[in-house]
C-alpha cells in the first residue's frame, strides 16, 4: 500500500502498537525529524520491522510513526514498487529468471525511481544508503544499475556485506560513479579488513556495526572511527556484550553507544546513525515500542 501525504496527514495514534510508550513528538502528523544535534538518527529497513516483504508505503508509514526521518533502505521494496515480477525475485528462482531479472532492472525508466524518491521526501523521510543483496554475483551492466538506482533515490552511499576479495571489484564501480560503498562487517570482520579495501578503491567506505565489533573485536569502535571517519558512511546501532555476547535493549550491554554517538556531534561528521533492531522483543511488548525506546536512546545521548 502507498502512502501519500494525505495518509501522512491522517496517521492516527490508534494505528501503533504501545503508542503511549512512544515519545510525544514521534507522533506528530507532521514531518518527522531525527536529526539531533546535526546527528541523523536512521533506521535499517525493512530489516527492522521483521518482514522483508514489506512493501515501500508501509515502511514509509513506520518510519513516520516513530519520527525518523532517514533511513538504509534496501532494494527489495523499491523494485516491488517499480513492479518487478514476483517469481523472478522469489527464492530458489534458476539461471533463467536471473536471466529475465537482468533484463527487466536494465530496462527500468528511472523516472519510475523518482516517483518512489519523491514519495519518500513528501513525507519527509531521505533515502541516504540503499543496501543490495547479492551485489557480488551480479553481471557489470546490472551494478551500474545499482548504483544509478541509488543515486536516483537521492542517495550518498550504497551498502552491502563485506566480502574482502570481491571488495576490488565493486570499488572499481565505486570510483567509476563517484559514490560511497558502505560494507557491513560482523564479530568477525576487524579493522584491517576494512582498511585493505580502503587500499582497494578511493570510494570503498565502512558501515561499522557498533554491535558487531564490540562483540568481535573486544573494543571500542571509536578509535577506528575516528582514524577514517572519512570512510564511514553508517554506523548500525546495536547493544551487544563483550566475547561474542548476546544482542540486549539498548543501554544494557557494553557497546559505546553514548560515546560513538557524542564523537559523531561533536566532530560534525556526516555519518547515518542506524538503528538495527535486533535484540529480543520482551514479553508484553511489540517492535514499534521498542525501537521507539531506542530512538529515544539515541535523542537523549544527543541531546
Amino acid at each position: 500500500m502507498l502512502c501519500t501525504r494525505r495518509d501522512v496527514g491522517k496517521l492516527a495514534l490508534s494505528a501503533i502498537p504501545g503508542a503511549s510508550l512512544l515519545p510525544k513528538l514521534t507522533l506528530s502528523p507532521a514531518k518527522p525529524d531525527s536529526k539531533v544535534a546535526g546527528v541523523q538518527i536512521g533506521l535499517n529497513v525493512p530489516y527492522n520491522f521483521g518482514n522483508p516483504a514489506m512493501s515501500g508505503g508501509d515502511i514509509l508509514r513506520n518510519c513516520v510513526q516513530l519520527g525518523v526521518s532517514a533511513v538504509e533502505l534496501r532494494s527489495q521494496p523499491v523494485e516491488a514498487f517499480l513492479g518487478v515480477p514476483a517469481n523472478l525475485v522469489a527464492r530458489g528462482a534458476g539461471a533463467g529468471a536471473a536471466a529475465e531479472l537482468r533484463k527487466w532492472r536494465l530496462a527500468i525508466p528511472m523516472e519510475k525511481v523518482k516517483a518512489f524518491r519523491r514519495m519518500y521526501e513528501d513525507a519527509g523521510v531521505r533515502i541516504e544508503i540503499v543496501k543490495f543483496d547479492g551485489i557480488y554475483a551480479l553481471t557489470d551492466d546490472v551494478v551500474d544499475y545499482c548504483f544509478e538506482l541509488t543515486r536516483t533515490l537521492g542517495a550518498r552511499a550504497l551498502s552491502c556485506e563485506i566480502s574482502l576479495d570481491d571488495t576490488k571489484r565493486l570499488g572499481q564501480f565505486a570510483d567509476k560513479h563517484q559514490l560511497m560503498v558502505g560494507y557491513h562487517g560482523h564479530a568477525e570482520t576487524t579493522p584491517h579488513i576494512w582498511e585493505t579495501a580502503f587500499g582497494y578503491a578511493k570510494h570503498n567506505g565502512a558501515n561499522v556495526d557498533l554491535g558487531h565489533f564490540i562483540a568481535g573485536n573486544n573494543t571500542s569502535p571509536a578509535p577506528f572511527i575516528t582514524q577514517h571517519h572519512d570512510r564511514i558512511t553508517h554506523v548500525h546501532v546495536k547493544d551487544r556484550k563483550l566475547n561474542n555476547g548476546p544482542n540486549v535493549p539498548f543501554g544494557q550491554g557494553d557497546t559505546p553507544i553514548k560515546e560513538v554517538l557524542r564523537l559523531i556531534r561533536d566532530h560534525k561528521w556526516n555519518i547515518q546513525a542506524t538503528i538495527e533492531f535486533e535484540y529480543p522483543v520482551p514479553p508484553g511488548s511489540d517492535r514499534m515500542t521498542e525501537m521507539a525506546k531506542c530512538v529515544q536512546f539515541c535523542r537523549a545521548a544527543l541531546a
